[in-house]
């Protein structure tokens, strides 16, 4: 019986079929687009995401006829916004977690309840990411959409509801929305009551262990081609799927996944809801593992600014890459000099990640001169990523959270300089599964899980995930960048003076 493993992204959405065995029968991507309508705002069509999404459903299960899908789950983006009519029809734009529009918002939370209370009843420290100032902002701004709107769903239940006819939201996401009590591990009601938000509006909670929500429509299942049902599980935040895809399933094990944006999540036994992490904007959440927390690093930008490079400055790469089927990043980097560069790239172009969470500050690159080359610049990108990661690592290790290795997954660990990048920088092992396509696996073990293929996560990590190469930190580099590390650090304080001026 094979499984599937829908990843709903940011920027795109890919269906993956897996065999028991982990590997891949069949896969399909499709891009779309971020709207921005006004400064500051993120948004998206729930609808045409929706029909991209079918369109990799329908193309992954054609190359299923030999082993037809008895399951699947979701893997989506965390905390956007989606209005919905009766009918679970998106009444506008979803309203994407990178949004920052909610600034009024997250002052009356602050005075409301204060940051540290929201923080140990959710794990969700306050910032403009949160579902909850989005529907504060929707109440406030759109009167209409609010009193209309049937229900107010993020990606998972909206898929669900569209898959099934039913909808159910998995722990894991419901508590990154800054409206789940993570002890009761049950929607926070006072919370609700206070904000004006009836738990009715959200959607029903998947079992806190996971397992089946529903059966694939039996018009849909048709539309595919599949004859007998199809199991529909609950799946999680993409990051913390990508998490189990990649083998992290016991405390201290983490993952950096670079995709769009570049996310760590650590496991823990139990939330570490400290005064550090709260203060480093740490997010803690529910783990798609039973038993198990995730804290959470974010950097916006991550593969995200690679993409603007190479769209914006290497238009020629770009295109040679079209037409010879290579890739146009290591078209780029092809030319990288060895070591550390003379460059300073301040990656802050949507605004900080942890753990300032600033949206005030911005990109920089410093230190050009004519000798510089497109080559220098990608490479000094990927240093000043990686100096972001760095930073956060150091500060879980400040809230004594404790990391042995990492777990490197997502499109950013495809590319051998920048794993090594990470080892040097970072002082840590980097190991690299063969599957690195992590958030779909993680989603389709869930599913096989849900189906019987196996009794539970770990025998499913067993079966299926394989660590097949390791970076480790060079002693040369690791020097080299240290002494770069410590000028970097200097970079965002000074700047950001100026840049609160812009």
């Amino acid at each position: 019986m094979s499984i599937i493993g829908l990843d709903i992204g940011t920027t795109g959405c890919k269906a993956i079929a897996f065999r028991e065995d982990g590997g891949i029968l069949a896969r399909a991507a499709r891009e779309y687009s971020i709207l921005t309508p006004q400064p500051h705002w993120a948004e998206q069509d729930a609808e045409e995401v929706w029909r991209k999404a079918w369109e990799c459903l329908r193309e992954a299960a054609d190359g299923t006829r030999s082993d037809p899908p008895s399951a699947m789950a979701l893997s989506v983006q965390g905390e956007a916004v989606i209005p919905v009519d009766r009918d679970g029809r998106a009444l506008r734009p979803a309203i994407l977690g990178m949004d920052t529009r909610t600034g009024e918002e997250n002052r009356w939370l602050a005075e409301r309840f204060g940051p540290e209370v929201l923080f140990q009843r959710t794990g969700m420290p306050l910032h403009t990411i949160n579902t909850l100032p989005k529907l504060l902002w929707l109440r406030r701004h759109e009167g209409d959409v609010w009193k209309s709107a049937e229900r107010f769903y993020l990606y998972e239940d909206f898929f669900v509801r569209r898959l099934t006819g039913c909808a159910a939201i998995s722990h894991c996401l419901a508590s990154r929305t800054q409206m789940y009590d993570l002890a009761g591990a049950v929607w926070a009601g006072d919370i609700l009551d206070a904000c004006g938000i009836p738990a009715n509006r959200l959607a029903p909670l998947a079992p806190p262990t996971g397992g089946v929500v529903g059966t694939l429509r039996r018009d849909l299942a048709e539309e595919l081609g599949v004859h007998g049902d199809v199991l529909v599980a609950s799946g999680g935040h993409d990051q913390a799927c990508a998490a189990l895809g990649s083998g992290v399933i016991a405390e201290g094990t983490a993952m950096v996944s670079t995709g769009t944006a570049e996310v760590v999540e650590v496991a823990m036994a139990s939330p570490a809801l400290t005064d550090v992490l709260r203060n480093g904007n740490i997010s803690v959440y529910r783990h798609v593992v039973p038993g198990l927390y995730l804290a959470m690093t974010l950097n916006h930008s991550g593969g995200l600014l690679l993409r603007w490079f190479r769209d914006v400055c290497c238009e020629g790469e770009k295109a040679r890459a079209c037409a010879t089927g290579e890739d146009a990043y290591d078209l780029i980097l092809r030319d990288a000099p060895d070591g550390p560069t003379g460059l300073y790239v301040l990656p802050h172009f949507a605004g900080s990640g942890t753990p300032w969470l600033d949206t005030a500050s911005r990109g920089a690159i410093l230190g050009l001169t004519f000798a510089d080359t497109r080559a220098g610049i990608a490479k000094a990108i990927l240093e000043g990523l990686t100096f972001e990661l760095r930073i956060n690592l150091e500060l879980l290790r400040e809230g004594g959270i404790a990391i042995r290795e990492l777990h490197a997954v997502g499109g950013g660990a495809r590319s051998p300089l920048w794993l090594q990048l990470k080892a040097d920088i970072c002082g840590l092992p980097i190991r690299v599964p063969a599957v690195t396509e992590a958030a779909c696996l993680g989603a389709a073990l869930l599913a096989g899980v849900a189906a019987g293929i196996w009794p539970d996560v770990k025998s499913a990590v067993v079966q299926t995930v394989h660590l097949d190469r390791t970076m480790a930190p060079r002693a040369a580099e690791q020097s080299a960048y240290k002494e770069k590390f410590a000028l970097y650090r200097q970079i965002y304080p000074t700047l950001i003076p100026l840049f609160r001026r812009f």
